[in-house]
């Protein structure tokens, strides 16, 4: 799919919001929605600003992710419209005038101050739905985020539209771009930090343009479920590399993970491809009606699985799971949803009207519970991980025997392992971004 059908994904897509935004609006006996972009947040008792970052609820409708104080409206029945901040100042960049292929399906009015908004939107605060945070209050226009409107969106935001799908694609395309200097970057000798910086210029976003820190980490750093740290100095010997690192783009995220040694013949390496090869097949998976919860708890079936080949635990699959070791070694979920946030909302809701869909007992950090229907995308990053905090408690514990710490101590200094992919669920075969991202080149 090329940009130059874009245009046309974008129209549907806009199609698609305002039906599901009337439908919102009339379960709640509201008449408007009103959202708010976001404001900036100055860090306290200093007066230099945090990065800004674009209400969701915003950027669903359109793709302005750094124009905070403007202001969507939309009326069923009615053009939507924007209201644009576009202020006189010379002490930073000024937005330039709205422009591109969505523009045509919007009336949009530029003002030059914050305070200019409140003329252009709806005489009665009351009856809109107004969607954002409290410090984006104009007025009498403070965002109240009614339930039966919020968990309307949210439940919907699940599926993507076609449109959403091709911004995905764009992210991966970058994001495949970082991972393959990343790698490059590993394999000179590169520290954290100066694979984190390759990364950034091939992905050609920096921290504030990525949608989630970087993860980058050497050795025994892979063990750090969210390692941030980035040291200056790689470490000697370097063993192994684990890079967590996404793109954006139009407001849309991917979300990669890929693992490495620094030996392509050890056994590390024929562990990392012992998880890549289970992980494609949980990929596989992704299927319309497939419990995103059975898929987790599948998925350490297979880890456990490969734990035992490799001569690290001694029980079945099914054992390790029951008694909780394969969590000791792969402690978080199995995915979550991604589109215009990296962990999208709504993984646990039951309905369009709210309610929640339990986790496993013993399964706390999977952070998506749904059925699986075409047009959700989700992760897969299946992980074997040697944590010190876990392997201790699993050491002082009843199943203390059922592993062989020698083959355990060997492993520790790699780290751990994850592989991820993000997925889109279809009514027939699941189609693979990031597999597809780096076949492309």
């Amino acid at each position: 799919m090329t940009s130059a059908q874009w245009p046309i994904l974008y129209r549907q897509h806009l199609t698609t919001m305002q039906d599901r935004a009337a439908s919102a609006l009339a379960r709640a006996g509201l008449d408007h929605l009103v959202v708010p972009s976001g404001t900036l947040h100055y860090q306290f008792f200093d007066d230099r600003d945090y990065p800004y970052a674009v209400n969701p609820q915003f950027k669903a409708w359109l793709p302005l992710t750094r124009n905070p104080g403007s202001w969507l409206v939309y009326t069923p029945g009615a053009r939507p419209k924007l209201v644009y901040l576009q202020p006189r100042d010379y002490w930073h960049v000024v937005p330039k005038a709205p422009s591109g292929y969505w523009t045509t399906h919007f009336d949009i009015v530029v003002v030059r101050k914050e305070e200019e908004a409140l003329q252009h939107l709806p005489a009665d605060p009351s009856r809109c739905a107004i969607l954002g945070e409290p410090q984006s209050a104009l007025g009498d226009y403070v965002p109240g985020n009614p339930a039966a409107v919020v968990d309307y969106l949210e439940y919907h935001r699940a599926y993507k539209t076609p449109y959403e799908i091709a911004m995905m694609r764009e992210a991966t395309r970058r994001g495949v771009r970082g991972h393959r200097a990343a790698e490059r970057a590993f394999r000179a000798g590169a520290s954290e930090f100066g694979i984190h910086l390759a990364y950034c210029q091939a992905a050609g976003q920096d921290a504030n343009d990525l949608p989630y820190g970087n993860i980058v980490a050497l050795n025994e750093h892979g063990a750090v479920l969210h390692y941030m740290d980035r040291d200056r100095l790689p470490p000697s010997p370097v063993r192994s590399f684990l890079i967590d690192a996404g793109a954006s783009h139009d407001g849309y995220a991917c979300d990669i993970t890929r693992t490495y040694s620094a030996n392509s013949g050890d056994e590390f390496q024929a562990l990392v491809d012992a998880v890549d090869a289970a992980q494609l097949r949980m990929c596989a998976q992704v299927r319309a009606g497939v419990d995103y919860r059975q898929l987790h708890l599948d998925a350490h079936l297979a880890l456990a699985g490969i734990l035992r080949d490799f001569g690290i635990v001694s029980l079945s699959p099914e054992s390790a799971l029951e008694t909780g070791v394969s969590s000791a070694f792969f402690p978080h979920g199995i995915g979550h949803g991604i589109g215009l946030q990296v962990h999208d909302v709504a993984g646990f809701a039951a309905s369009e009207s709210g309610g929640t869909i339990d986790k496993p007992p013993g399964h706390p950090y999977l952070r998506l519970t749904r059925t699986l229907e075409p047009g959700m995308v989700v992760t897969i990053e299946p992980g074997i991980y040697f944590i010190e905090m876990l392997l201790e408690e699993l050491r002082a514990g009843p199943h203390a025997a059922a592993v062989d710490w020698a083959r355990v101590d060997a492993f520790r200094p790699y780290g751990g392992i994850r592989i991820e992919d993000d997925v889109v669920c279809t009514d027939g075969e699941p189609v693979n971004l990031t597999r597809e991202g780096f076949a492309a080149g």
